[in-house]
């Protein structure tokens, strides 16, 4: 029997409001902080996302897995384009978690802004198998 099928809804509805977000054709305070909580979110259900994928490929040992080894393994079978990009976006998460100034805001922003293209990039991926 074939394991159910992911569900994509909550992923696309997250990365599409992160995308919203960063068309914003003015950069002030509120633009950011509001990107900065939808890649936080959006962050969240993508690693989930990868996991769920993972688990229905029924990949072994799965729950012991850091998330460097879960991004290792998910670049393996060219769900993402590398792990090491994703190994960043996870600092960034956790700076957000972590402390809030102004250098950091900026640092995080950074990161949502290459986060965007690389969590479509898994959404594509995840379409083809879970659609």
């Amino acid at each position: 029997m074939t394991p159910k099928k992911l569900v994509l809804n909550s992923f696309r509805k997250a990365l599409s409001s992160l995308e919203e977000v960063l068309r914003q054709p003015e950069m002030n305070d509120i633009v950011r902080d509001a990107t900065i909580q939808r890649f936080e979110y959006t962050y969240e259900i993508a690693w989930k996302m990868i996991k769920r994928h993972l688990d229905w490929m029924d990949v072994s040992d799965l729950n012991q897995f850091s998330k460097k080894e879960l991004f290792r393994k998910a670049a393996e079978v060219d769900l993402i384009g590398g792990a090491e990009e994703w190994f960043s976006y996870h600092a960034a998460r956790n700076t957000t978690a972590h402390t809030y100034n102004e250098e950091s805001a900026k640092e995080v922003f950074e990161a949502a802004k290459a986060f965007a293209p690389a969590a479509r990039r898994l959404l594509r991926e995840l379409e083809k198998t879970h659609d």
